[in-house]
């Protein structure tokens, strides 16, 4: 799908190749029978346009019957057309649409939501090409948009070859000669027809090909435009409170007007553009309709080699085979749509397809040489000769780490100014971070935990918010209700089934402390081996703070933390025990890694290493019997 005609033909050729093949061939067929109809419509109007001209004449007996049924006939010829075969394939193509977009809907979900994180590494551009703006736009507008484009410019052109044969073998069958292309036979007047369809559409559409593609261009700046405004309309209402808090109001305006700037700038032009198109297509219809169509058959009718009916006939026929042909200049405006959408899905399908391999796609446009391998649980997690950099070939290391081993149940605290690279040690040890190198060894078959500083919630139940990343199948009511109770969330147990309470999403529902609560219950239902604490009490009051390490800790007794905090000092239990058991320094762009341990005085510290009298006397009377 990383082409045009890849991504129009990848659902006739997937494992629903039945369901596509049998809506399309249900579609060729009224299409064919609507083309046909088209036929029999020509023929009917010149039986009613001959009713009426011979309406008065004396060897017509029945004027007003014969009037009426032509009348009804081509009424009926109408109806069986328009209701009958286009309209039940408008159905049929409908659901083709509709089949389809799910489909290709479902394919682009699967390869950004896989294991290989694409949906994180789509959005970061190579040497080659910048990272796809608004992916939401390009799955859900870009996407409907193309398919139902595309099953329309099919139709059309399944209508033209269809037309071309019925009418064209009308056409040949009530042929005259033409004075002058005597040559040519009875299919005088049939050749004259072909050679103004031909001449008047291909020249008509050239021109209507350069105004399309002017059309294309624009469209793909409007759908940019469109895009990126909408973007910061959603990053706006979702930072509300601090814009509201900050009083950037006014600054926030001006992005908002910004950004619509180049909407208006891109629409004014396409109006033109349209403008100019939809009244070069109204002189087209008109020109072809009552000019063309009737010139051809003007000649022979003139010299008696067609009577009135004979000439309506004719011309209707030619005025169908205009009108079927000239569906690529009516449909113009939507090609141009098209092809702008098939280029935002296809350039959405090519840098999905570019990161299948994140390291060979990073180090287009910088040092990316991560390794990451497993060992016995036993040894814990280890990294050696770890170098994190931004990008550039030639840019240097922000952060390094010679060798740091984090034992099995060990808790270390990441320490450092803000902006040191703590972070983004964490991102790095989860395939995180793009640029650098160095090996990552995880305990083996031991589950790991990323608990970022930013808690996002889904629109979804309670129960499933807990049982993230796991499906709510995994843990019981009653599990997921300890765990809540646990965690200090267990006023909300009894709405855990629930996608929202009093009408707001819980993601409005919680606050920012109980976001990170619920943190704390995910991770009693996990129970992970290897968790990753990025600023994730950050909400929470020294209390708060105190209670979700002590949750874990009760719950979680073998499992190795590395933590990311604001603070200077971790916190303690209520009884001053130390969570921690050992510090991750940066400083100077080194992390180095020693065991935590209480600042005391150096006078306290010499007092407490020194033995008391009775564990004096205690050691005295192990050395005797030692002796002895």
């Amino acid at each position: 799908m990383r082409s045009f005609w890849g991504l129009m033909r990848a659902y006739w050729f997937s494992d629903r190749w039945k369901e596509a093949w049998t809506l399309t061939l249900i579609i060729a067929l009224l299409t064919a029978l609507s083309s046909k109809s088209g036929v029999w419509f020509a023929e009917a109007s010149g039986e009613l346009v001959n009713s009426i001209a011979f309406f008065h004449d004396a060897a017509n007996t029945t004027p007003l019957r014969s009037l009426l049924t032509n009348a009804g006939i081509l009424v009926l010829l109408v109806v069986l057309k328009d209701a009958g075969f286009t309209g039940i394939r408008t159905l049929v193509s409908t659901t083709l649409h509709r089949k389809w977009r799910g489909w290709l809907d479902s394919r682009f979900n699967e390869a950004l939501l896989d294991p290989n994180h694409t949906h994180f590494h789509a959005q970061h551009g190579s040497s080659g090409s910048a990272a796809p703006d608004n992916i939401d736009q390009r799955i859900q507008e870009s996407i409907k948009d193309m398919t139902g484009g595309a099953i329309g410019l099919a139709m059309g052109v399944l209508a033209v070859a269809t037309s071309l044969y019925f009418v064209g073998q009308k056409l040949l069958e009530n042929s005259a000669e033409v004075r002058g292309l005597e040559f040519l036979g009875s299919y005088g007047s049939a050749v004259l027809a072909f050679l103004a369809v031909a001449t008047y559409v291909p020249l008509n559409t050239w021109i209507a090909v350069k105004l399309g593609k002017l059309l294309e261009r624009l469209n793909v700046r409007m759908q940019q435009a469109e895009g990126s405004y909408r973007g910061e309309l959603t990053t706006f209402l979702r930072r509300s409170f601090h814009v509201a808090a900050s009083r950037g109001e006014d600054v926030q305006r001006t992005m908002h007007s910004q950004r619509y700037v180049d909407i208006d700038r891109t629409w004014a032009r396409l109006n033109i553009v349209n403008t100019s198109y939809n009244s070069f297509e109204l002189i087209y219809n008109f020109i072809g309709a009552r000019i063309v169509a009737y010139g051809p058959g003007l000649v022979p009718f003139i010299h008696n080699g067609f009577d009135l009916k004979g000439y309506i006939t004719g011309s209707e026929m030619v005025n169908s085979l205009i009108s079927q042909c000239s569906w690529f200049i009516h449909v113009m405006p939507a090609i141009a749509a098209l092809r702008a959408n098939s280029q935002r899905v296809t350039e959405l399908a090519n840098a999905i397809e570019n990161v299948q391999h994140p390291q060979e796609f990073y180090r287009q446009t910088g040092l990316s040489d991560f390794r990451y391998a497993s060992q016995n649980p036993v040894f814990g997690l280890t990294i050696q000769k770890l170098e994190l950099a931004h990008q550039g070939e030639d840019a240097s290391p922000f952060l390094s780490a010679a060798n740091l081993r984090f034992r099995r149940g060990e808790w270390t605290f990441l320490k450092g100014e803000s902006g040191c690279g703590k972070t983004s040690l964490i991102k790095a040890i989860n395939g995180l971070w793009p640029y650098g190198r160095g090996t990552i060894v995880f305990p083996e078959s031991v589950r790991s935990f990323y608990a970022a500083q930013e808690v996002k919630l889904q629109q979804v139940s309670l129960k499933q918010l807990a049982c993230l990343p796991g499906s709510e199948h995994d843990h019981s009511d009653t599990q997921v209700a300890s765990a809540l109770h646990r965690a200090g969330l267990g006023d909300f147990i009894e709405h855990m089934a629930d996608e929202s309470r009093e009408g707001k999403i819980w993601d409005q529902v919680l606050s920012g402390g109980q976001k990170q609560k619920l943190v704390v219950a995910r991770i009693l239902l996990q129970q992970p081996g290897l968790l990753f604490l990025d600023e994730a009490t950050g909400a929470l009051d020294p209390a708060g703070k105190i209670a979700f390490h002590q949750a874990i800790k009760d719950n979680c007794p073998d499992v190795t933390v590395i933590s990311v905090m604001h603070e200077a000092v971790p916190p303690r239990s209520l009884s001053g025990a130390e969570f921690y058991h050992s510090v991750v320094s940066i400083t100077d762009g080194v992390a180095t890694k020693k065991p935590l341990v209480p600042s005391l005085p150096r006078e306290l510290t010499t007092i407490l290493a020194q033995p008391t009298p009775v564990e004096d006397k205690w050691l005295r009377f192990s050395r005797r019997l030692k002796q002895r």
